[in-house]
């Protein structure tokens, strides 16, 4: 049974913890409101260029002479994982969900004979993956240093896929990020980029859509498709960042109540110890008074 002295440590020990925890908690709900604002902001933007990449899409299906990044280099063997993750931890599941998923999907890409390359964006996932695919991490992007995110971050990383495309490193690119839905939730998200990939609501909205373009269609698309890339890569970091705080957030908050509970029990088992120790004393007294 541990000493006085060690449970009066202990609970000065938990009670330090629990003030960290409590101040973390409050800087998360502060950046929070900020993070989930450019988040929401992002996504009509990012939404609207998907509905516009899905109408000339549509017009350029079967096109033989249809952009790479739109049509696919026509084969499904090499696969690039751009994962984003966050820089830090103390975030409960909010990195283990993306990096679980993306270690899923890269399992059963090697199990069907595909050969997986991987991008990570953000150190916690870097770290996390060089356990078991050390050799498939073809480059690693950190903004460990960048007070807050802006559409530069994500075009340079936007770059780097682009680069590693154009020179035939991979066949198709997904990007795997957490996409924000409120504090307590945060839903680990694969999204196909490369080639671009539209969901039935976007091609059918795109295709019934009528445009007349100027310039021609293909110059459009030969902008659009890498800016396209950015955008989405964008996005996902925003997302993540509000995901992000959402859970550290939420991982303070029970720490801070589980510290609470283990403070009182701390304190009810001192209190009945220190109770013991001077009921023993006053017995010992009494009993040598008597004695004499």
């Amino acid at each position: 049974m541990p000493s006085l002295k060690d449970l009066k440590n202990r609970i000065a020990s938990v009670k330090a913890t629990q003030k960290i925890t409590k101040a973390m908690k409050m800087v998360a709900a502060a950046k929070l409101r900020r993070a989930q604002e450019a988040a929401e902001a992002a996504r009509p933007y990012a939404e609207r260029m998907n509905k516009v990449l899905a109408s000339l899409s549509a017009a350029n299906a079967g096109n033989a002479e249809a952009p790479l990044l739109l049509s696919g280099t026509g084969r499904d063997q090499v696969h690039l994982l751009v994962v984003a993750t966050g820089e830090r931890g103390l975030a409960g599941g909010f990195n283990s969900s993306i990096i679980r998923l993306a270690r899923d999907h890269a399992l059963k890409l090697l199990a069907e004979g595909k050969t997986v390359k991987i991008l990570t964006v953000g150190r916690k996932g870097n770290d996390i993956l060089r356990r078991t695919f050390k050799d498939n991490i073809v480059d690693y992007v950190t903004f460990r240093e960048v007070k807050q995110l802006s559409f530069a971050n994500a075009d340079d990383v936007a770059r780097r896929v682009l680069d590693l495309f154009n020179k035939g490193e991979f066949d198709v690119a997904t990007l795997f990020y957490a996409r924000f839905q409120s504090v307590i939730s945060q839903v680990a998200t694969a999204q196909q980029i490369i080639p671009a990939k539209f969901d039935d609501a976007e091609a059918s909205t795109g295709s019934a859509a009528l445009y007349e373009y100027e310039p021609s269609e293909e110059e459009i698309l030969e902008d659009l498709l890498p800016r396209n890339v950015a955008v989405q890569i964008f996005r996902a970091l925003l997302e993540n960042n509000a995901s992000f705080y959402g859970a550290q957030m939420s991982a303070m908050d029970n720490a801070t109540r589980n510290a609470g509970e283990m403070i009182n029990k701390l304190t009810l088992s001192y209190n009945r110890q220190r109770q013991a120790q001077i009921t023993k004393e006053l017995i010992e007294i009494i009993s040598g008074a008597e004695a004499l």
